[in-house]
């Protein structure tokens, strides 16, 4: 693995002594698998600067120059990392996105002992925003927040949020695995902001983006640390890698759980599939630029998150989700100003990875075909931003709970592309209910211990899982029992 070192950089005419601070490229990387990294000087960055504003809680350290280690050089890693992240889809996103927590997203930085980092819009059991932890392992204390990869990740599961609140209650495992993808996406879009990395991941990959790299190794220091304890939780270098063999899979066939090395239901696992597509995307993006510079990268970089941005926004939120992102994704690119610049390498991407099926291929290129400026015109009546989800009741009695039903959000939003992933038999998968759906991952949240059933467990039946941490929780609304999302954690499953 090459060493991530870059040179200090700082912007025309600003001061290094007084206005400019350090910070890393990407992650802090494993010491176990490489030499110290040098960090990086910016421009000292600007937290309230709108769109997208946020603010560390405490106090804020004079900027200049810190040394790795330090509190302070923490603080202007973070805030270098969530600025660049902020500024990035600032650009992108339509005007008028405001985060679902407020006009300014709260950030803090340690909230305690933890492998995590998690956002939540505050509505139950945390204050909202962004949560970064330390803990120590082997003798050595890891802070979450210190690495922009997890910043960037986190602050992209505010920026989809903000883009598409149905997702965050939405009772699907594709929605939830497309929540951690984007976050994933929004590390590896936000590093290609910074020029010194750009170059030093062509150099890495000879231009071919889409082979192992820094820009694929997401969170190499926090994977480290969770590797110590748990080996087969992470991949062997990273936390996930968005260079990986993963080939579609019905998620409601696969278990709830499973070694790194295989795929399985769980969010964080099952996400990993849509961001390899996303990054032979962006390979193939780059390719088709005018030249193989690191202007060139930032250009491709760009584009695909106009695409992708505009692919959410009209995507509606059903069972099968990634196959409708992705067929959007291949719609928006039809029209201006891309005029169908990237439909194959689009459409390869997908089909390859088994997101869309053959015939899905041909189906979106067909109706696209046909209406070159449909994907700008806007969503299907019920699909907005604001639409929400309708609610449905399922069978609780294997959960335990006091009653025997409990309230969820499903994902029937209409379709305009009938369109789904691959069968591993032959064809396309056959598209799933949102009721069925909505069944099968609430039975893995349970298995899993991710669900906070509070004082609505039955006393001899119920099951508490005293020591997991919990994304969702059980409340009472209108006498009815609800299933609601309090968080998106990115640590440790356990």
């Amino acid at each position: 693995m090459a060493a991530k070192r870059a040179s200090a950089t700082t912007k025309k005419g600003v001061s290094a002594s007084a206005q400019t601070v350090a910070c890393w490229e990407d992650d802090p990387g494993d010491r176990n698998l490489q030499p110290p990294l040098t960090p990086i000087t910016v421009p000292a960055p600007k937290p309230a600067t709108q769109p997208l504003a946020f603010k560390i809680t405490g106090s804020t350290p004079a900027p200049k120059v810190y040394q790795p280690g330090t509190a302070n050089f923490r603080y202007y890693a973070a805030a270098a990392a969530l600025r660049r992240t902020a500024d990035f889809w600032g650009s992108i996103v339509p005007g008028g996105t405001k985060w679902q927590v407020g006009s300014v997203l709260p950030v803090r930085l340690d909230d305690g002992v933890d492998l995590n980092a998690f956002y939540t819009r505050g509505d139950f059991q945390d204050p909202p925003g962004l949560h970064f932890f330390h803990a120590t392992v082997e003798g050595r204390t890891f802070f979450s927040g210190e690495s922009p990869d997890v910043c960037c990740h986190e602050m992209g599961h505010a920026v989809l949020d903000a883009l598409r609140p149905q997702l965050f209650d939405a009772q699907t495992i594709e929605a939830a695995a497309f929540h951690e993808s984007f976050g994933d996406m929004s590390a590896i879009l936000s590093g290609l902001q910074v020029a010194s990395l750009r170059q030093a991941v062509l150099q890495e990959t000879g231009g071919t983006l889409n082979r192992t790299s820094r820009l694929s190794r997401l969170a190499e220091q926090l994977g480290s640390a969770i590797r110590a304890q748990h080996p087969d939780a992470v991949d062997p270098d990273c936390l996930r890698n968005a260079v990986n063999s993963f080939f579609y899979r019905d998620p409601q066939t696969l278990p709830p759980s499973a070694p790194a090395s295989a795929l399985c239901s769980e969010p964080h696992s099952f996400s990993r599939v849509f961001t390899a597509a996303f990054l032979d995307s962006l390979a193939g993006v780059f390719k088709l630029q005018s030249g193989s510079g690191t202007n060139d990268l930032q250009k491709a970089s760009q584009d695909i998150a106009k695409i992708l941005v505009g692919s959410v926004l009209s995507a509606p939120v059903t069972p099968d989700y990634y196959s409708q992102v992705a067929a959007h994704m291949i719609a928006f690119g039809e029209a201006a100003p891309f005029n169908g610049k990237y439909r194959d390498v689009l459409k390869s991407a997908f089909v390859r990875r088994g997101i869309l099926s053959l015939q899905a291929a041909v189906t979106v290129t067909g109706a696209t075909a046909a209406s070159p400026r449909a994907a700008l015109i806007g969503p299907p009546a019920g699909v907005g931003s604001s639409a929400e989800l309708p609610r449905a009741s399922i069978f609780a009695v294997a959960y335990g709970l006091k009653r025997p039903s409990l309230v969820v959000h499903t994902a029937v939003q209409p379709k305009r592309f009938a369109v789904t992933s691959s069968s591993l038999l032959l064809g396309a998968v056959e598209p799933r209910s949102a009721q069925n759906a909505a069944e099968s991952y609430t039975e893995d949240l349970f298995q899993r211990g991710r669900v906070d059933v509070g004082q609505h467990a039955d006393e001899r039946s119920g099951l508490l899982h005293p020591h997991g941490f919990h994304t969702h929780i059980v409340v009472e609304e209108k006498g009815e029992l609800v299933l609601r999302r309090n968080t998106f954690d990115c640590g440790f499953d356990r």
